[in-house]
């Protein structure tokens, strides 16, 4: 964790550490780990608003001049197929509906089945996961953002 999060309300902390564990372990392929993470990131109030931020972020400097159709399609597939190697139950549905979420197009009273808040936690980190080697990132940088963009939100509502 960094300091920069030192500040933060305990609860911002709590995802923030367990959105690093749960990337790290991703990233590690660490099932045993992964599975502790993404259930302190289920168990954590905001952690989707958190996370759907940081996929954003990352987006955004993937696709500097924006995403179009295929740019969408093509970080599903990627993801899902890296995920699915070792993460069986990967859901393709559950990850388009959290880049649609990052980008403001996903209406959750639309959708026939919407993902469970438990299904966001167990796929989100394996997105920011993928979006993290995709563009070289870190992700505190985009952690930190991330509290940054969601405070300043509350500030003005």
């Amino acid at each position: 964790m960094t300091t920069t999060w030192r500040h933060l309300p305990a609860l911002a902390r709590e995802i923030a550490v367990a959105a690093t564990d749960a990337v790290t372990a991703a990233q590690g392929r660490d099932v045993e780990a992964y599975d502790l993470a993404t259930a302190r990131l289920a168990a954590a109030d905001r952690s989707g608003l958190v996370l759907g931020a940081v996929v954003r972020s990352l987006l955004e400097l993937g696709h500097p001049d924006g995403l179009a159709g295929d740019d969408v399609r093509n970080v599903l597939e990627r993801c899902v197929r890296g995920a699915a190697t070792w993460r069986s139950e990967v859901d393709p549905h559950v990850v388009l509906v959290l880049l649609a979420g990052a980008l403001g197009l996903y209406d959750p009273e639309a959708d026939e089945a919407p993902p469970v808040p438990e299904a966001y936690a167990r796929h989100a980190p394996l997105l920011v996961a993928d979006l993290l080697a995709a563009t070289g990132a870190t992700l505190d940088a985009h952690l930190a953002a991330a509290f940054t963009d969601i405070r300043r939100s509350e500030l003005h509502d």
